[in-house]
């Protein structure tokens, strides 16, 4: 067994620094400071007005203010953006702005016990423009809204207004709002400005170090859906390529899928444990796109006279047919548009391989309206963002997503839309300049935000940045095998068809995260490229523990012998080469060099 106490973590290291700023001190009568509203002309988008909520005072440990306030629209058929600030009793002249969630719709900062706040950080978020359900879970108490706007459905959507404040306005609007209750509460405006997200505040988060760089001076930017526009329209086109029938994947056919993703990728780490490390070798591999991997990876599962008996329980779940195949070549390749999207994007990553092919309903037994041998009575497709398909593309909320057609009617839209929403702009030069420093963190399985978008992400930094000048304000971090919530597991059975323990990869503890952003943004002490995570989550850099290599883009963590489950079993490395998927019996003979990905034309 291997000492998990000899793990150095890096918030015990740092805290003593993270308490060294002068406090400004309030209390209950200083909060009628606030006001009653802010002036349209402090908001550096545009707004009607700010109206500001009587301000209370919650006793505590610690004691803090709330301040609640509502920015009204331009337009008169507009939505609302409510927002909510928490002001410490004792300040230290720092703040943080709290990123969404799913669609959004509900104010991420709620009131009660936050260990930020006992850290004197004044803590700030917003609904993002439109009032919803959000995330909240069946059973939970209402919402109490402070403003709505016309309704409290999905017609949100369909405004210009409302779109473009999810997209990014909203951010600027909360912050500049906020800055001016702190400067009137306080007197001061923050020293350190923090943006924190997760899944779409992690796309926030991007946004703002794109598009209001000079506003925040640390930023954490977990598993991002960077391209907005095209994540929601992904599921979809999944659903588009099954219309025919023969090109419909049932559930019976998972195993099998798992089985060829496990059988080309899970050595090439070095280990047969059903963990995909190498996930820029096994992306390689399985898309058909990139002209490097085997020219057909699929040739294993080819069913005979490339046929499928049928799509049911009762068909043969080892193979597949080429329309079944050619399902699973949109969904593990890169997507080629028409046109070019914001930022010159020609393409979407789509997803990556992995022991889950079915996770977030990527393989369903349900035929939609629109689909061949779909019933009278079938639903028509809906998922997490389906409204960003039929809401803010099509403009109709009663459409069939699967009417979309690459390069159709839509095209013109899509581009615009694509501008409002996609965080793909990859040139950082003035967040840098602004001396800020950004910790990004995906999980290299991940079926709901894109992988495969979030790694050609990745490249575009490295591309248009350069790895020096990267590695002094950025961090590009990948969890092996890691979901949405930036845990993992492996497969029950290996590469080699062998049954394996089952090994959980925790997730990296959020709050060292944040301490060990604070660090590097206040005392200029970067944190290393390769972390340790130990079987709870912990972040250090002592290898001898319980755990695995957080390793930075594009490298992964290789095993190099001992005890599988000690980090020091591990070593960061680069992606190396591949002969054309390795166990494929269709591989390519010439070694194909993977150092890093070549941009996408």
């Amino acid at each position: 067994m291997i000492a998990t106490s000899s793990l150095i973590l890096l918030i015990s290291l740092r805290c003593f620094s993270q308490g060294a700023h002068t406090e400004i001190v309030i209390s209950a009568s200083d909060i009628e400071k606030a006001g009653t509203s802010i002036p349209a002309s402090e908001i550096g988008e545009p707004v009607s007005s700010v109206v500001l909520y009587p301000a209370r005072w919650v006793e505590g440990s610690p004691a803090y203010a709330v301040v609640e306030g509502s920015i009204m629209p331009v337009d008169p058929q507009g939505w609302p953006i409510n927002f909510r600030v928490l002001l410490p009793e004792r300040w230290s002249k720092r703040s943080m702005q709290q990123g969404g969630g799913g669609m959004n719709g509900t104010i991420t900062v709620n009131e009660g016990p936050n260990p930020m706040l006992g850290k004197g950080f004044a803590l700030y978020g917003s609904d993002a423009g439109h009032q919803s359900a959000g995330m909240r879970f069946p059973g939970a108490p209402p919402v109490k809204l402070l403003a709505t706007g016309p309704t409290q459905g999905n017609e949100w959507a369909l405004n210009e207004e409302a779109i473009r404040n999810l997209g990014y306005m909203q951010m600027k609007k909360t912050h500049d709002a906020v800055m001016v209750i702190l400067k009137r509460v306080y007197g001061a405006e923050p020293e350190f400005n923090y943006y924190v997200g997760h899944s779409h505040g992690g796309r926030e988060a991007l946004t703002v170090a794109q598009r209001y760089p000079r506003d925040y001076e640390g930023i954490i930017s977990n598993v991002p859906i960077v391209n907005f526009s095209t994540l929601m329209l992904g599921p979809a086109l999944i659903r588009i390529q099954e219309i025919p029938e023969e090109n419909w994947i049932p559930t019976s056919k998972v195993k099998a899928i798992t089985r060829e993703f496990l059988r080309q990728t899970d050595h090439l780490d070095g280990l047969q444990d059903g963990i995909i490390s190498n996930y820029v070798a096994a992306r390689q591999i399985f898309n058909v796109h990139d002209g490097i991997g085997p020219r057909d990876p699929w040739a294993g599962l080819r069913a005979s006279g490339n046929a499928d008996p049928g799509n049911n329980d009762n068909s043969d779940p080892e193979k597949l047919s080429d329309g079944q195949i050619k399902t699973l070549e949109l969904s593990y390749s890169s997507y080629k548009f028409t046109n070019p999207l914001a930022n010159g994007v020609t393409s979407f990553g789509m997803w990556t391989p992995t022991p889950e092919p079915a996770g977030f309903g990527m393989i369903t037994n349900t035929r939609y309206k629109g689909q061949e041998g779909a019933g009278a009575t079938a639903p028509i497709y809906s998922n997490m963002g389906i409204l960003g398909v039929t809401g803010f593309l099509m403009q109709d909320l009663s459409a069939n997503p699967l009417d979309y057609v690459e390069g159709g009617k839509y095209e013109k839209r899509r581009q615009e839309i694509s501008v409002w929403l996609d965080s793909t702009d990859p040139d950082l030069s003035e967040f840098y300049k602004h001396g800020g420093k950004i910790i990004m963190t995906i999980g290299a399985i991940d079926n709901i935000a894109s992988s495969g978008a979030q790694m050609d992400y990745y490249q575009s930094l490295i591309k248009k940045m350069g790895r020096k000048k990267l590695g002094k304000f950025a961090r590009l971090y990948v969890v092996p095998n890691g979901n949405h919530g930036l845990s993992g597991r492996s497969h029950s059975q290996n590469g080699n068809g062998e049954t394996v323990e089952v090994k959980t990869l925790a997730a990296p503890n959020s709050s060292q995260n944040m301490d060990m952003l604070i660090d590097w943004v206040e005392n200029n002490r970067a944190p290393s490229k390769t972390l340790v995570i130990d079987k709870k989550g912990n972040i250090g850099t002592n290898c001898q523990v319980e755990g695995y290599l957080l390793c930075s883009y594009p490298n992964y963590q290789k095993y190099t012998g001992g005890p599988t489950e000690s980090a020091a079993s591990y070593k960061s490395a680069s992606p190396g080469s591949v002969k054309g998927g390795g166990n494929s019996a269709a591989s390519k003979s010439e070694p194909h060099p993977l150092g890093l990905l070549k941009p996408r034309e």
